[in-house]
């Protein structure tokens, strides 16, 4: 039987209690990481917890000094929080807005400052942004969570071009619509807001653009992740790994 491949690692996940977080966490670990994993709801924290093994860490990354209680002797960074919320721009609530990229934009800034010297200093690293198809296209009513994932793709494409010489490498996954608690709520509303079946929301509006007509489950978004991580994927850095059934082909 093969080692794990991250075995003597250690990983910090942010969002780690659901959705892709959590499947990131079980992933990692089940590679051989030890692994730390942040998140705002202490009741699933304590699950994935007992579940995996992994350190929970029950926090509001964005509240003051949050991201300073972390541990910052890590080799891989997982910046996976994240929230939506869908509006027009004319509607939409400014200070929504800019709390929406206080944990998605801020947030991932400060805990690359904070992990990064630890990183530099053993010569090897992995920065790993969770970002979206909406990192690379744009939908309407989602002004605040497209800028913000834009924003990070820039911000992982300028660490990896400072962390290259130290032996760091910065990458975003870009997943299309993820089987998680956030869009299945999200297609319930929509079903609910016209009156039509859940079915017909999801061929219609959330897999309209893509060429697989299918949810993107949270594993398969982990398992890219955690390839990210090996010594299979050390030349590449800078990248938007598109995970998106063919949206951004057409």
């Amino acid at each position: 039987m093969n080692e794990p491949t991250l075995r003597g690692r250690t990983a910090l996940v942010t969002g780690g209690a659901a959705g892709i977080g959590r499947a990131c966490v079980v992933a990692l670990t089940a590679a051989g990481a030890k692994v730390h994993f942040a998140d705002l709801h202490a009741g699933q924290a304590a699950e994935v917890a007992a579940e995996t093994g992994a350190i929970a860490h029950v926090a509001d990354l964005t509240a003051p000094g949050a991201v300073e209680a972390l541990p910052d002797d890590v080799d891989i960074l997982v910046n996976n929080a994240g929230v939506q919320h869908v509006a027009p721009i004319h509607e939409f609530p400014p200070d929504r807005f800019a709390a929406m990229h206080e944990l998605m934009v801020q947030v991932p800034f400060r805990l690359m400052r904070h992990c990064l010297p630890a990183m530099y200093r053993r010569g090897w690293g992995r920065l790993i942004a969770v970002s979206s198809v909406h990192g690379l296209r744009a939908s309407p009513g989602k002004s605040a969570y497209v800028a913000a994932k834009h924003a990070l793709e820039g911000l992982s494409k300028v660490a990896a071009l400072e962390g290259a010489e130290h032996g760091v490498t910065s990458n975003c996954v870009n997943p299309g619509y993820v089987r998680t608690a956030l869009v299945e709520g999200q297609v319930r509303a929509q079903a609910e807001r016209h009156g039509i079946g859940e079915d017909e929301v999801l061929d219609e509006v959330f897999l309209r653009r893509t060429a697989i007509k299918r949810l993107i489950e949270p594993e398969e978004v982990a398992a890219v992740v955690t390839w990210l991580c090996g010594d299979a994927a050390a030349y590449l850095t800078g990248a938007s790994v598109p995970l998106d059934g063919g949206w951004t082909a057409g």
